[in-house]
């Protein structure tokens, strides 16, 4: 097996056992994601010298006998939203194109602290405002299991480099879908976890209420561990929690023996693509036979999700984004006349599109005069959703619906019709709102081949099933080999 197929969990124990060096892993991984770079765009710049100072240290402290980290010698890429210090952190804007951080986000550090070895920054839609990669300011991810198809967004770069074996394991940020929906798409493992379990300081903003951090893994196995190294409280962000702690890959034993599973009427709806329709169902049957029981439940208010989302959202964007004004950091325009010309020029010149229409999407819903037509009722709505969560939960363990309504979609194809690109996240939207976690694991391939995603949803810290349910079934049915992973060109 090439050093680039290993799974994190696998990388690990042979660099600690000292049957494969940290320095090696990293230089395989770092020469494979040159060569694959320009053909399916996943990474906006490479970190070797960091990956090789960092992979370094892990051998050193090998062979001196000292502690190295649960992911010692991993190679890991960071979505470029993610602060690292001393590297540029763009959030593929033009309007962040020179902004060196300087420090690093909490899971950056976590990362670090376990041996994690830094490959790269990986392309993303502008701020997260996307479900396909193609709002980059610099350039489109293509999906290694089809380069004229999306990799699914805003986390595509990250979901594009685990599935091609470019990266070994990799981190997004999820708002309304971003870490789950470029899984399903791109065929590896996505996880949302519950909001406020992981930190978010030093992930750049898009809507801090529903934003959240996790991992995107070649398997279950991996997403715990990465999910254990990155998890807890931080005095840095208010919002974290001081739950405890599990330990993830140890509770992913077990049998799934009288688990009950609920199935949303709401989510298997028209418009989702029969072969996705029929690879869940297929799915429910493998749950059955594991020994889980299911049961039809209605979460009665997701016909609103998706409106409630872009409401709360844009406002959330609209408040975040007013500090990129050409006067703190980031780009500058040229050839103003006054303060007032600079900072509306600025702005134009450094957003893309989609950006300013979600800016001011939200700036028009918290306006005076429509505040409580639109914001103060999406707020409401989405106490409702979080409400039939909850009901859900009284029911059933895990919630099981399709990840993205259809497989990947062909590059451009959606790029001209906003509403439709956001319908990309129907299913995936309510778990934000809500804040529960959520994972997407592959169950099959389309008549073309293309990965379908398994969506599974569970109560608030309830990742240990989460992850307990995902690995069974995983190991039922098996892993997704993305044709790309096996070698250059193939």
């Amino acid at each position: 097996m090439n050093i680039w197929e290993l799974t994190a969990s696998e990388l690990s124990e042979k660099v600690r056992a000292r049957a494969l060096s940290a320095v090696e892993a990293a230089r395989a991984v770092l020469d494979r994601a040159h060569e694959l770079n320009p053909k399916f765009g996943a990474f906006l710049r490479l970190t070797p010298e960091l990956a090789m100072r960092q992979a370094e240290e892990v051998d050193r402290r090998l062979a001196a006998g000292d502690r190295v980290g649960k992911i010692a010698g991993v190679p890991v890429a960071l979505k470029d939203n993610l602060c690292t210090e001393g590297i540029l952190t763009t959030c593929a804007s033009r309007i962040l194109a020179n902004f060196v951080p300087p420090y690093s986000a909490t899971v950056v550090e976590r990362l670090a602290a376990e041996g994690a070895v830094f490959i790269g920054k990986t392309n993303m839609d502008e701020f997260a405002m996307g479900s396909s990669t193609e709002n980059s300011a610099f350039q489109p991810t293509r999906n290694p299991w089809g380069p004229d198809t999306v990799p699914g967004g805003s986390s595509g770069g990250s979901a594009a480099a685990v599935a091609a074996a470019s990266a070994t394991a990799a981190l997004g940020s999820d708002t309304g879908g971003s870490i789950r929906q470029p899984a399903a798409l791109c065929g590896v493992v996505g996880l949302k976890p519950t909001y406020g379990r992981v930190s978010r300081y030093g992930l750049v903003a898009f809507a801090s209420s529903l934003d959240q951090i996790g991992p995107i893994t070649k398997d279950v196995r991996d997403a715990a561990l990465l999910l254990q190294v990155i998890s807890g409280h931080d005095p840095r962000d208010s919002t974290s929690s001081k739950e405890p702690v599990p330990d993830y890959v140890q509770l992913l034993d077990g049998d799934l023996r009288g688990l009950r599973v609920g199935l949303p009427k709401e989510y298997f709806v028209a418009g989702t693509d029969p072969e996705v329709e029929r690879a869940v169902r297929a799915a429910v049957k493998v749950f059955e036979a594991l020994g889980a029981s299911t049961v039809e439940l209605s979460l009665p208010h997701t016909e609103f999700a998706v409106a409630t989302y872009y409401i709360i959202a844009t406002a959330e964007a609209s408040s975040n984004l007013a500090r990129y004004d050409g006067v703190h950091y980031g780009y500058r325009s040229t050839g103003f006349r006054d303060f007032v010309q600079m900072y509306s020029k600025t702005r134009r010149e450094g957003f893309g599109a989609e950006v300013k229409r979600r800016i001011m999407l939200g700036t028009y819903v918290l306006s005076s005069g429509y505040y409580d037509a639109y914001y103060l009722r999406a707020s409401r709505v989405r106490t409702l959703i979080r409400r039939d969560f909850e009901e859900a939960f009284r029911l059933v363990d895990v919630v099981l619906c399709p990840t993205s309504p259809t497989p990947a979609f062909r590059l451009g194809e959606r790029t001209g019709d906003p509403l439709t690109m956001y319908l990309s996240d129907i299913c995936t939207i309510p778990a934000n709102l809500a804040g529960v976690p959520a994972l997407s694991v592959p169950c099959g391939l389309s008549s073309r081949g293309l990965p379908i995603g398994l969506q599974l949803i569970a109560n608030y810290f309830a990742e240990p099933l989460l992850l307990r349910a995902a690995y069974h079934f995983e190991r039922s049915v098996g892993r997704l080999a993305c044709p790309a992973s096996a070698g250059v060109g193939d």
